[in-house]
């Protein structure tokens, strides 16, 4: 058995969400280089070049990348041999965000109420997923989503006999009728299989993978890359404004599920795909 202090917990929540929602990761930099050899619209052209431009900005001054510093998700994988000691662990996590938000200068984005409307003013609370596994160690990942993408999500409970193309025809229709308003070029997580709930969580958990590799199963990475081929041949284009760049990377997770259902979520995330991970 090993103690795991939930105060370091806390440390880790309010380093990694200033840090994330600030500092670009260079999958997106670098994605934003390629694009540029191959984009033949001149306009998208100049709106990647823009996006450049605000990015750099954003860590020379240490401002927000977007002004909506988002709904932030947090995934805790908790090792069965750990001992959590210290305050309540949801409670350190929503402490490291009201820290992050204080100190990064954050967007206060959430209400108390769907209905009321209220602001909690400190960017709490959380999403938090949590998730018992092997072994003696805490790893934490936040993935902070502002809601223009996050309300261009979806779910669909197909048919068995829908098949692969029911499938692809989702995807795609989540993202030719969310034009710029999930402010493209994309990254997207695909959940299919289990039940309701569950592929809502694997198309979120979907944004956590590294986009620059495919899936172990070969099935699923074909269709990750046909996925993101037909994306890319819509001509959405960055900020729905046409062109060749409207997807930058798409990954799929999947699951077993009933023989009678089809489940299937997207889980889109804009260009300012925000996320970090740590392992206590």
């Amino acid at each position: 058995m090993r103690t795991v202090k939930t105060a370091a917990i806390r440390d880790a929540v309010a380093a990694m969400l200033s840090k994330c929602t600030i500092d670009a990761e260079p999958f997106i930099t670098d994605s934003f280089e390629k694009a540029l050899e191959t984009e033949r619209n001149p306009v998208a052209r100049g709106f990647l070049e823009q996006l450049q431009e605000n990015y750099r900005l954003a860590g020379q001054k240490r401002l927000p990348i977007c002004q909506d510093t988002g709904c932030d998700a947090v995934f805790v994988e908790l090792g069965q041999s750990v001992c959590l000691e210290g305050d309540y662990i949801e409670d350190m996590i929503n402490e490291g965000i009201r820290r992050a938000t204080k100190e990064a200068y954050l967007r206060a984005s959430m209400v108390k109420d769907p209905i009321k409307r209220g602001n909690t003013g400190d960017n709490t609370p959380a999403m938090v997923h949590y998730e018992i596994v092997p072994g003696d160690t805490v790893r934490i990942s936040v993935l902070p989503k502002g809601a223009g993408c996050e309300n261009m999500s979806r779910i669909a409970m197909l048919r068995p006999a829908d098949g692969i193309e029911g499938i692809k025809k989702v995807v795609l229709n989540a993202v030719v009728e969310g034009g710029g308003n999930h402010c493209p070029p994309l990254c997207i997580g695909v959940g299919i299989g289990g039940s309701f709930e569950k592929v809502a969580s694997l198309a979120k958990a979907a944004l956590l993978l590294p986009f620059n590799e495919r899936s172990g199963i070969p099935h699923i990475a074909e269709l990750e890359d046909e996925l993101i081929t037909m994306i890319n041949e819509s001509d959405v284009g960055p900020q729905g404004l046409g062109g060749d760049t409207t997807a930058i990377g798409l990954r799929v997770l999947s699951c077993p599920t009933h023989i009678a259902s089809l489940p299937v979520a997207v889980n889109i995330s804009c260009h300012a795909l925000r996320r970090a991970t740590m392992v206590l």
